[in-house]
């Protein structure tokens, strides 16, 4: 009987893709790590993190989300890639198959704050959301496009911050899936596959400004692709030396 690349029957309708579960495989790899808890110097287990803000890179290390959670930061991340529960993949404004990378900044100090103290809340909910826009505006800074694929800003800071706290990062593309879609020409057909739907939504809704933002970045980060492929493959010169019509080429 065959066997997919991780020793499964293909034809079983019991699992998902190998792409899907390849994705759910690392991820929880990353959210199970164990990790020094920097304020009780103990193990602890990274996902089980109440607070703390977290971001997406893609495939060239480019930031194109971040957010914040006071439930866990399993449960917020997972709910972002891999399900519909969030409206950021809903609406196809994130797609869970561009994230190469995430790096998390936990609060620990924070963690057995609930909102029984509404005093402690709301001083851990501040913090929490000055670092989301540090990070935020830091994310932004960083990227080619000086965008990134959130569609709402962060809530403005209430506090200063001093250092940032620690961060975590992991890779949760296994180097079978990196060679798929790591290819340019799958990452503009992703892309290109990813706004239709973006646009599809804006569309048939009566949406925000910062959809259409949203919508803007994506096809600037389309074009850069395209752009860059065109050229790696010679550019103007590869079209103007082609020597007569291949297969599928307009005439």
């Amino acid at each position: 009987m065959p066997t997919d690349i991780i020793g499964r029957n293909p034809d079983s309708v019991n699992f998902p893709p190998f792409e899907t579960e390849d994705l759910r495989r690392n991820l929880e790899l990353f959210l199970n790590r164990t990790v020094i808890d920097p304020i009780t110097g103990k193990n602890v287990v990274l996902g089980n993190y109440k607070w703390g803000v977290y971001a997406f890179f893609d495939y060239d290390g480019e930031p194109i989300y971040v957010g914040q959670t006071n439930e866990m930061l399993r449960t917020r991340i997972r709910r972002h890639l891999t399900n519909q529960r969030t409206d950021a993949v809903a609406m196809s404004v994130l797609d869970p198959f561009e994230v190469h990378t995430i790096n998390v900044y936990p609060l620990p100090q924070y963690q057995n704050v609930g909102k029984g103290n509404k005093e402690q809340f709301q001083a851990a909910k501040a913090h929490l959301d000055g670092l989301e826009r540090a990070i935020y505006d830091d994310s932004i800074n960083r990227s080619e496009f000086r965008a990134i694929l959130n569609e709402k800003d962060p809530p403005p800071s209430t506090v200063v911050l001093g250092a940032l706290p620690v961060c975590f990062s992991g890779c949760i593309v296994s180097e079978e899936v990196y060679r798929i879609r790591s290819h340019p020409d799958f990452r503009i057909a992703r892309r290109a596959y990813i706004i239709s739907r973006l646009a599809q939504v804006i569309s048939e809704r009566k949406v925000q400004g910062g959809l259409r933002r949203t919508l803007l970045t994506q096809a600037k980060r389309l074009q850069w692709l395209a752009d860059r492929r065109f050229m790696a493959l010679g550019g103007a010169f590869s079209v103007e030396t082609e020597a007569g019509g291949e297969e599928g080429d307009v005439e």
